[in-house]
């Protein structure tokens, strides 16, 4: 399965509502890697690494999110030669 690496931006009301925690715990269930990070915009920034269906899995549940969040869009970039991330955190300060 190839494995992929993508910078992603979800929008919306996505701040406040323990959308970070939730992804993390989203990530660690479908073997995903990276980071998750609230912006100043009151985006939300995440890295996601793994098998594509992996990913695929995740970004699937981006477009809803958690409970009491109202995701307005979820914009993807693939990133080439992005160093290898162990496990997914949550990053406090972008």
């Amino acid at each position: 399965m190839p494995r992929v690496t993508y910078k992603v931006v979800i929008s919306g009301l996505v701040q406040g509502v323990s959308f970070r925690a939730s992804m993390r715990d989203s990530a660690l269930r479908h073997g995903v890697r990276g980071w998750v990070r609230n912006r100043e915009d009151g985006a939300v920034e995440a890295i996601l690494q793994g098998e594509e269906a992996q990913v695929a899995t995740l970004l699937e549940w981006a477009r809803e999110g958690p409970q009491g969040a109202k995701v307005a869009s979820v914009e993807k970039r693939e990133l080439q030669d992005f160093p290898q991330q162990a496990g997914f955190r949550v990053l406090v300060k972008g």
